[in-house]
């Protein structure tokens, strides 16, 4: 079937990685087909269908869909009374991400889908490399309940797959931008472009990285070529710059240079640790690198955009809407 004849139904199609997703199928002339709750929107040109939670999906969801990137999970839970309790709150992760995953994964093997593609994390594996990049074979060690959800669902979904004949491919990413981007790397240029002087200048600690546009392009990917079936891929920008390399980059396409502080690794952990930020300084400090060998070398698929042009959309995205 050429690609102009497939449809490819999106999980999440309304959130960061869903509208590129989305934006990458339609300029291939392939149908999008969106699975979002009711008052969600998706881009101009993707066939919406409403659902009310994926544990309650039913297969006429996916029909007429050839495979399925799933998307939707439960990333934060910052609410509710789960995240007082570790139980609670790895079982909240888990209803969404593993068991909400496999409801999915049987609605739509019911439904005649033959490939279902899954977002994952690098945090299947860690919060820090282990003084190399990450591999697929790396054993699994997450670091957080979120982490624990994700592991899981790998492993679940592929034994699913194995057994009922649909196959799975995973995709593992780690620090996704681009325009839209929200959280810590949005904070990053917000500080950038007002100037604010920023403790990193020797922070040379290394973090793989991944723009959503390639990220998008991976996962189509993985989501049509026959060779991804069954297989697992970390997908990057191909370059990992060090933390404070990133802050100058940024700089030079906000057109504000970084203004960085030479403070010692071993001096910002100290003070984290006084002010009960030790996570948020050891993902600045420690190193996470991530081998994307795999992708390239199993699919031929090679990162349409570089880490500079990256940065360069992410920065004029946020000039025009000064970072809302």
């Amino acid at each position: 079937m050429s690609e102009t004849g497939r449809r490819i139904a999106i999980t999440g199609a309304n959130g960061f990685v869903g509208r590129a997703v989305s934006r990458g199928l339609l300029a291939r002339g392939i149908g999008a087909t969106g699975l979002v709750r009711h008052d969600a929107q998706c881009e101009p040109g993707v066939e919406i269908r409403h659902i009310d939670g994926l544990e309650s999906i039913a297969p006429d969801a996916f029909a007429g869909c050839d495979a399925v990137i799933h998307l939707a999970a439960r990333v934060h839970v910052m609410t509710d009374a789960a995240h007082k309790n570790a139980e609670a709150l790895l079982n909240a992760y888990r209803a969404t991400n593993v068991e909400g995953t496999l409801a999915a994964a049987e609605a739509a093997r019911r439904a005649g889908v033959t490939r279902f593609v899954l977002m994952s994390s690098i945090k299947a594996l860690g919060e820090c490399d282990p003084g190399r990049p990450f591999t697929e074979d790396d054993e699994r060690n997450p670091p957080d309940a979120y982490g624990v959800s994700k592991a899981e669902a790998e492993v679940t979904l592929l034994e699913f797959g194995s057994r009922t004949g649909l196959e799975v491919a995973i995709v593992r990413p780690p620090l996704v931008y681009g325009p839209g981007v929200r959280a810590n790397f949005l904070a990053m240029m917000r500080a950038i472009a007002r100037g604010m002087p920023l403790p990193l200048g020797a922070i040379d600690a290394r973090r793989s990285l991944v723009s959503v546009d390639n990220l998008a392009s991976a996962t189509i990917e993985c989501a049509l070529n026959p060779a991804a079936a069954g297989r697992l891929f970390h997908v990057t920008d191909g370059y990992d710059p060090s933390v404070a390399e990133l802050a100058r980059k940024l700089g030079e396409h906000l057109g504000k240079p970084a203004r960085l502080v030479p403070v010692p690794a071993g001096l910002l952990r100290g003070v984290a640790r006084v002010a009960g930020t030790t996570a948020q300084i050891d993902r600045l400090t420690g190193s996470l690198r991530v081998d994307s060998r795999r992708i390239r070398d199993t699919l031929g698929w090679n990162a349409p955009q570089t880490l500079d042009e990256g940065l360069a959309a992410t920065a004029a995205w946020f000039r025009s809407t000064r970072g809302r």
